[in-house]
């Protein structure tokens, strides 16, 4: 689209806009930012840059990564993060609540934002891990009567449905 500027006002119009636009876009940001600021708080843990960014990664990426991969993808927006900030960070943020560790594999520690009741099932093909509902309050063991629970998880591996019908 090709626009003719007539006049001072149309460049006060554009210069307008683009001033409108920067501040959306900024203040869009800032409130996601808010958002992770007001979570950390609420858990007591100090708030900073990098920890909103690793809290809004595994918010925005509910693929259980492991401590590398949240890394490497929060490297290529701050290059300057160490691992050590990230392992601390995620760290804190088990500790606190905020996000929890699960152990699907025997050697291998991913983390995951959503602390809802629900199961895992990981693809041996794929390798992904998928979430689904699961009513653990519904479940009772007789063995366990007695027993003080403190987590519950349960996870399936086989393959999944695109996996199988991929083949």
């Amino acid at each position: 689209m090709c626009y003719r500027i007539r006049s001072g006002y149309d460049i006060v119009l554009i210069i307008t806009l683009l001033i409108l636009l920067i501040v959306l876009k900024k203040n869009e940001g800032k409130a996601m930012g808010d958002k992770y600021s007001e979570i950390l708080k609420n858990r007591n843990v100090k708030s900073s840059y990098q920890r909103i960014k690793i809290l809004e990664y595994l918010d925005t990426n509910p693929c259980h990564p492991y401590a590398d991969k949240i890394y490497y993808e929060i490297q290529k927006t701050i290059p300057t993060i160490s691992k050590s900030t990230v392992y601390s960070t995620l760290k804190a943020f088990v500790n606190a609540g905020i996000v929890r560790e699960i152990t699907i594999e025997d050697n291998k520690i991913r983390y995951e934002y959503n602390l809802k009741e629900h199961g895992h099932f990981k693809c041996e093909v794929c390798g992904r891990i998928y979430d689904f509902n699961i009513d653990f309050g519904r479940a009772e063991y007789d063995e366990l009567r007695g027993f003080y629970i403190k987590e519950k998880d349960i996870f399936f591996k086989g393959i999944c449905s695109k996996c199988l019908s991929a083949e």
